[in-house]
């Protein structure tokens, strides 16, 4: 994802080389995600509200869609494990779109928390959890109801934005953004195990190693 030069830039795997460039018609070409049989992936473009639809073989563009709301901010995106939905994280609309990525229209909101930012799919495949970075909270949505079943806080508030789950699923490790930490959080009840020190604004942290097979990029997200 080339943000500054508004491409998405196609590599061969084994050396690196730059097989083919993208240009595309957005702000902030960022997080992405693919379909089942991996055909196409879904990005976010985050300073103009937009996501990209782009064919895997083709490398070329298929659709466009500027999500609603007054100032949409699309951040992570992940698809459910079912294959059936996107969820793609909106800072500005405080919560994550609920999307259909075949049919590729209009999705739903479900709000989440203010700054939802970083989406990470439990080990069991059964909660995704959705970093809210202007409230210091997480979120968890059921894949099964689609719905937010607990909130975890964090102890005095906080930033938490991108990170992973540890390789067994115990613990989610995510930067803080404004806070010069990384926090360790038990996915069993969601209380803080640790708040490290880092330094000033910690954007990401790639926990390793990780279990799959496919590299998705970005902080270490792998299926």
């Amino acid at each position: 994802m080339s943000e500054a030069e508004h491409k998405i830039v196609f590599r061969d795997p084994t050396t690196m080389a730059v097989t083919n460039e993208l240009p595309v018609p957005c702000d902030g070409v960022n997080h992405a995600d693919f379909s089942p049989d991996g055909r196409y992936f879904i990005v976010s473009c985050e300073f103009s509200g937009d996501l990209l639809k782009v064919d895997t073989a083709t490398e070329r563009l298929l659709a466009t869609l500027h999500l609603p709301g007054r100032h949409p901010m699309p951040q992570d995106v992940k698809i459910s494990p079912d294959g059936h939905t996107w969820y793609v994280a909106d800072m500005m609309s405080n919560g994550v779109w609920l999307l259909d990525g075949d049919a590729f229209t209009t999705p739903t909101l479900l709000r989440t928390g203010v700054g939802a930012h970083g989406l990470y799919v439990s080990r069991d495949s059964r909660t995704l959890y959705v970093t809210n970075r202007g409230e210091g909270s997480i979120s968890l949505v059921s894949f099964a109801t689609r719905a937010v079943v607990a909130t975890w806080r964090l102890p005095g508030g906080g930033s938490p934005d991108m990170g992973g789950l540890s390789a067994d699923g115990l613990v989610l490790w995510l930067s803080g953004r404004y806070n010069g930490v990384v926090y360790a959080i038990s996915t069993i009840d969601g209380h803080l195990i640790a708040k490290i020190p880092v330094g000033g604004g910690p954007h990401g942290l790639c926990v390793w190693p990780q279990p799959g097979r496919y590299s998705l990029g970005h902080t270490g997200i792998l299926r």
